[in-house]
């Protein structure tokens, strides 16, 4: 049916006629379930095998619900679609062909061309708020939208990682049908959208699911947030499962953003969840899958995922930028030039070595892979969001130094990924925030400001102290861009910038980029300034373009100029800071040379 779409769940309430829902529950744990609607007579549901749960009534879109599960509780529906009174409150029967799609025969782009805005859909002022702001974004040549997790949570403040009901939109956003506008007008602007879904854990507040299917969760397996999710039961894989398939194929999500998959015991559900959407998609639909993996493993990339968030090319340019070697960042603080030199020559920086924080062994090799099988970011939720203050790089490092690592960014063949403000400079920070109640509010004040107890600046539990409490309304007030000021000529020159590299990426790069590979990077020593020394300080990384051209990019983050012990050949097409008609390049300079007469 054109302009329409819906995905046939497998769970949940799904309508089977204008006024007919049917009812399906896995409660392995319960001998009885009866369904309660507001307004409405209950309904006993019937047992079936393996611990499944349903009934059909006749009730229709809009109908509140619960399930009870025992004399003293009804709980939410796990796969409701729709929570209007939040954690806590009744589900509601949604209609998935409330929606008329206007860009119904849209099939997405093809991975080369992604340029990603990650945002917080709350923060932006909501679905349709966020909507307004495409054309934008789209004029600037970002061609993909990046939502933070938006599964209902408790409280109307939250970063989406406190989840309890993966098929239900954040109500506080909007409806369900509000999300599918913003898709909508995203295509409707040339642009994909990608949504952040949380497959290893709930959030702390709301979810039932062990009250009434224990067997959902694996009794001796733990991860940072609690127990495990059991992926070896068949029912729990079909619920992510179909999880990610109302996404992609109900609300037309451009592909998912898979967030701390390492925390999934079971990797072989990550295979079948690849398979199944290669199986389900239309045929010539492009739907990325981008993984989040602290294991760095290699193997899924290899295997058809599309793409990995690069932390290792964030941490080691983090370390250049600012010198902080604290926390993670000590695990690139004694070479940190030769960290990145590893990212944009091979991918990862960690392929097997031991970590000098933990002490354990991350990675595998990665030197096969393509560059674009790599997210490349300077910011983002994680490394911004969850630093004690919340600051962004444009407070803490040097402007050129920045300006030349942002365009390291948006001109390498790497996938980039920009942070919602980073596009004009924003000062902003962006703080963690939450907004749990009671006793909960309180663990969460008090464990986030003892996690940075053993960082310097906060031994002293005074200092500890002044890290904003995630609960506080103002602290998520305070993470919101101020907004891009006309008047104001640092945001002005930071986004015109942005307009410059994006107009190269576009034209130049993006043309030249699937399958590109590395071919080689040099380090740069230091000009000799009479101390003797020949610190590594500068590179130049070179990559063959899927057309035959070479794109080499020499950079410089020292305080003095750098030795350019060759030349790179082909027409300079962008530089900062630095002069190339001899052989050095300057100081926080960058520069790029693509060489392939026919085509520049």
């Amino acid at each position: 049916m054109s302009g329409f779409f819906r995905y046939q769940r497998r769970q949940g309430a799904t309508l089977t006629g204008p006024d007919h829902t049917r009812f399906r529950l896995w409660a392995p744990s319960c001998s009885s379930v009866t369904l309660e609607r507001e307004g409405l007579p209950a309904v006993p549901m019937s047992r079936e095998p393996d611990g499944w749960f349903q009934c059909e009534t006749q009730s229709g879109a809009g109908v509140r619900y619960r399930y009870r599960i025992s004399e003293d509780l009804a709980v939410p529906d796990p796969a409701s679609c729709s929570q209007p009174d939040d954690v806590h409150g009744p589900s509601e029967v949604t209609d998935p062909l409330s929606y008329r799609w206007v860009n119904d025969s849209w099939h997405g782009r093809p991975w080369e061309e992604t340029v990603i805005w990650e945002v917080h859909a709350g923060l932006a002022g909501g679905y349709r708020k966020l909507a307004d702001d495409l054309a934008r974004l789209a004029g600037l040549g970002i061609t993909a939208i990046e939502l933070m997790p938006l599964s209902e949570f408790p409280g109307s403040r939250n970063w989406g990682y406190d989840g309890v009901f993966p098929f239900a939109p954040e109500s506080s956003y909007g409806t369900p049908d509000d999300l599918k506008y913003l898709v909508d007008q995203a295509h409707g602007h040339g642009m994909m959208i990608f949504l952040d879904v949380v497959y290893n854990h709930f959030g702390p507040d709301g979810n039932y699911m062990g009250l009434y299917a224990e067997e959902f969760f694996a009794r001796d397996s733990l991860t940072p947030w609690g127990k495990a999710i059991d992926f070896t039961r068949r029912e729990v894989r079909e619920f992510f499962l179909d999880n990610a398939l109302t996404w992609i194929m109900e609300f037309r999500f451009d592909g998912l953003r898979l967030d701390a998959v390492q925390a999934i015991d079971d990797r072989s559900w990550l295979e079948e969840l690849r398979h199944v959407v290669s199986e389900t998609t239309e045929s010539g639909r492009f739907v990325h899958l981008i993984l989040e993996n602290e294991n760095n493993d290699a193997g899924l990339l290899r295997d058809g995922f599309t793409a990995q968030w690069n932390d290792d090319a964030h941490n080691a340019l983090h370390v250049i930028l600012t010198g902080e070697n604290e926390g993670y960042y000590g695990n690139f603080s004694s070479d940190p030039i030769m960290a990145l030199a590893a990212v944009l020559e091979e991918g990862f920086f960690f392929q097997g070595q031991l970590s000098s924080v933990t002490g354990k062994p991350r990675g595998s090799a990665s030197s096969d892979l393509p560059a674009d099988k790599f997210i490349f970011f300077l910011q983002n939720h994680d490394q911004t969001g969850n630093r004690a203050m919340g600051e962004r790089l444009t407070v803490l490092a040097d402007p050129d130094a920045l300006k030349a690592a942002y365009a390291l960014m948006l001109l390498s063949p790497q996938i980039p990924m920009l942070f919602f403000g980073e596009e004009w400079g924003c000062r902003n920070p962006f703080f963690f925030f939450t907004s749990h109640k009671n006793e909960l509010a309180a663990i969460v004040r008090e464990g986030r400001r003892s996690e940075f107890a053993s960082f310097s600046r906060f031994h002293d539990p005074e200092q500890r102290k002044l890290i904003p409490d995630p609960n506080d309304p103002d602290t998520f007030r305070r993470s919101r861009p101020e907004g891009f000021r006309k008047d104001d000529a640092d945001q002005g020159a930071w986004l015109s910038l942005t307009d410059e590299l994006l107009t190269l990426r576009h034209h130049l790069i993006i043309p030249r980029l699937k399958g590109a590979h590395s071919a080689g990077v040099t380090i740069l020593p230091r000009v000799n300034d009479g101390t003797g020394s020949d610190l590594a300080v500068a590179l130049v990384a070179q990559w063959r373009m899927n057309d035959g051209a070479m794109l080499s990019i020499a950079v410089n983050f020292d305080k003095t100029p750098a030795l350019l012990i060759f030349n790179p050949e082909g027409k300079l097409i962008y530089a900062r800071n630095t002069s190339t008609g001899n052989s050095t390049i300057e100081s926080n300079s960058i520069a790029v040379w693509l060489k392939d007469e026919s085509h520049v």
